[in-house]
């Protein structure tokens, strides 16, 4: 497109091939942004991460761990898992996206409360 606005400023006409190439470029350029904004949400299948539960059957020790919510102070998002009480590890369990989910993850560990880390 460029070489056909530079023809054009310094002629003040179109050249027939010059204007054919420029537009195939563009139509080229377009339909690969195109193809990449697909190809971006295109998951094969999978549901994408932030609408999975990350592991499923994690087992939860009392003694050793402790039960934790860590919230993204950007996006807001929210993941329950377990932090060991020895080193501070934390193990993602499972993407909070709702009420529902929280009470989910409560009765599946039998745990009563949760601490919020941000």
């Amino acid at each position: 497109m460029i070489p056909l606005i530079i023809d054009f400023i310094k002629t003040g006409s179109f050249e027939l091939d010059t204007c054919i190439v420029s537009l195939l470029a563009l139509l080229l350029l377009s339909l690969c942004c195109w193809g990449a904004s697909k190809i971006k949400s295109f998951h094969l299948g999978k549901k994408p991460y932030n609408e999975q539960y990350l592991i499923k059957d994690i087992p939860f020790d009392s003694d050793k761990q402790i039960a934790v919510i860590r919230c993204s102070i950007c996006t807001g998002e929210q993941v329950a898992g377990f932090k060991s009480k020895e080193d501070g590890h934390f193990t993602e369990v499972m993407l909070i996206k709702d009420a529902k989910d929280l009470v989910e993850f409560k009765e599946k560990y039998k745990i009563n409360e949760i601490k919020k880390e941000y």
